[in-house]
């Protein structure tokens, strides 16, 4: 199964090197303005392959990405000093009106997996070019709160003393600082979240929950801040996404794509808890939040709303 990762950057590269080491796929085309980048990147994750799965990786160029069942959309501009996000924006679309249409153009059938931030309006405006091609938008996937669900679990597992894999909580709304953590909804071994710490004798006070709020919330700044980037968490991201989409396994995961209508806000793109299958995305799934949680939903959506109502008067 052929893999296509367009944009070769720290974000790119690494997720192709999780594949490479989780087994995910058989064959994965790095494609790159910068065609040394590409060719560097696929011979140095190549020579990895002997110590993890047989994997072919190379480099090429949009051509080569027909037959990819998944193609993950990496490429993109970074924030220039003095630069406002609306700015950005405006310079990603173009990027994206460019390169999409290649993919398209050779990949008619592959699911677009959009990582390039802010990914909640680079998604919905890869569904509006999609729709030109008579593509639905459950064939566009966002990366979304992925990342930011994981780390939420992560951190309440370390706070509470569990193995991460048995926490089953949720971020919603943007990918950004108007997330939304959803505390109601939290469990751990089945049982709910206030349940399992009266049980184990623990408890998660209002300090504590602020710091994994935090940790989550400003963890990219934090990491960017130590080392200029995040990239390991959002390849391995990518890599998950694209493993459930290749295995058709039907996993439910808080990814972006448009929707008709959240929490109020209509026709928008934010995350949600959504089915991820060999088709795309098959379901989306609209939480029972408390009120606050709702309200905060709605703020978060409200947000990439009017970010892409700007684009579109500009």
């Amino acid at each position: 199964m052929k893999i296509g990762i367009v944009g070769c950057g720290f974000v790119g590269a690494t997720a192709a090197y999780a594949m490479v080491m989780n087994g995910v796929g058989r064959e994965i085309v790095l494609v790159d303005l910068n065609e040394k980048r590409a060719e560097a990147e696929a011979a140095d994750i190549l020579h990895a392959v002997p110590f993890a799965h047989n994997l072919n990786v190379h480099a090429g160029k949009y051509p080569d990405l027909a037959g990819a069942r998944v193609v993950i959309m990496s490429a993109g501009v970074g924030q220039k000093p003095g630069e406002t996000r609306l700015q950005l924006l405006e310079r990603n679309t173009a990027v994206f009106r460019s390169v999409i249409p290649e993919i398209y153009r050779y990949a008619p059938e592959a699911i677009v997996v959009i990582a390039t931030n802010p990914v909640d309006v680079m998604t919905h405006i890869t569904a509006q070019i999609a729709a030109e091609f008579g593509i639905p938008a459950s064939r566009i996937i966002g990366s979304g709160t992925t990342l930011d669900t994981a780390r939420f679990r992560a951190l309440l597992g370390q706070a509470v003393g569990v193995d991460s894999t048995h926490v089953h909580a949720y971020v919603v709304g943007e990918h950004g600082d108007s997330e939304v953590l959803v505390w109601s909804l939290t469990n751990i071994g089945n049982m709910p979240l206030e349940d399992f710490l009266a049980l184990r004798g623990h408890s998660l006070s209002a300090e504590k929950r602020a710091a994994i709020d935090n940790g989550v919330r400003h963890a990219a700044y934090e990491i960017i801040e130590g080392k200029g980037a995040t990239y390991y968490g959002v390849g391995s991201a990518l890599t998950r996404i694209t493993r459930n989409i290749l295995s058709d396994r039907r996993a439910i995961m808080t990814v972006c794509s448009p929707t008709e209508e959240i929490a109020g806000v209509k026709d928008v793109t934010v995350s949600l808890p959504r089915l991820v299958g060999g088709d795309g995305i098959l379901e989306t799934y609209h939480l029972p939040l408390n009120g606050e949680e709702m309200a905060a939903l709605a703020r978060s959506a409200g947000i990439i709303r009017s970010l892409i109502d700007q684009l579109q008067t500009r």
